[in-house]
């Protein structure tokens, strides 16, 4: 079966544009799981051939969902259906066993790993005293071979044995020592990302991004973790269960 076969043809007597009817076509085959996350899309030059339409406007549809978030185009390897990552506001968990429960390969990269006195931030949103010693960690969050996030993690040095003692995961090196997060307060905004941000993770200057922090707590009542994570618009979505009280 050809890719045309698969997610449908274009109309005839639609007046649209031939671009927004490819698109159309396109976006609704995603969004309706006729054509799988991560699945590769054919070049603009088969594209062009099955809809019969110039590359010109397969190339004008294809960057209209790449805009959207629905489409990621991979330098040397072609153009693929976007996997986007849904996170549950329901459930304490880490970035790494949100990835590995939705079939995700989590990996980091170290960007810096510090030792120092709490500063004064710090010390409002862990309630530690002035001087306390805690443990900084600054990653790159990657989902097979997409980035994902950068994260910002500061960690009270009572949580843990020693710096050195986190690994690919701080959750597990935190439950590892005893003192992983029992409970935990979050907030999130909508920012775009900086220059240097940009850099780091491959988008664009001024792409949507999602802020999230997170306050985590022990069971007695101290602090545990202060994470501040900015996550890609175009690859993360937050999902939370309501009930009727």
């Amino acid at each position: 079966m050809s890719f045309m076969e698969t997610v449908g043809r274009l109309q005839v007597d639609d007046p649209a544009p031939l671009y927004m009817q490819l698109q159309k076509v396109l976006r609704d085959a995603i969004v309706g799981r006729i054509i799988s996350p991560e699945a590769a899309i054919p070049p603009e030059r088969d594209l062009a051939e099955e809809f019969g339409v110039s590359r010109l406007t397969v190339r004008k549809a294809v960057d209209g969902l790449v805009t959207e978030g629905l489409i990621t185009r991979r330098r040397g390897a072609g153009t693929f259906v976007a996997a986007r990552v849904e996170k549950s506001f329901s459930k304490l968990s880490s970035f790494s066993e949100d990835m590995i429960s939705r079939g995700r390969v989590p990996h980091s990269e170290w960007l810096a790993r510090t030792i120092g006195a709490v500063t004064p931030e710090e010390s409002l949103s862990l309630g530690l005293s002035p001087g306390s010693q805690v443990y900084r960690f600054q990653r790159l969050r990657y989902a097979d071979s997409q980035t994902m996030a950068l994260e910002y993690s500061t960690i009270p040095a009572y949580c843990l044995p020693s710096i050195e003692s986190v690994g690919e995961s701080l959750y597990a090196a935190l439950d590892a020592a005893g003192n992983r997060p029992v409970r935990a307060l979050q907030r999130l905004r909508a920012v775009s990302f900086s220059a240097e941000q940009a850099q780091i993770l491959g988008i664009r200057i001024g792409d949507a991004g999602l802020f999230i922090e997170r306050r985590g707590f022990l069971q007695d009542g101290r602090a545990a973790e202060f994470t501040q994570s900015y996550y890609r618009g175009d690859a993360y979505d937050v999902v939370a269960e309501l009930n009727r009280a």
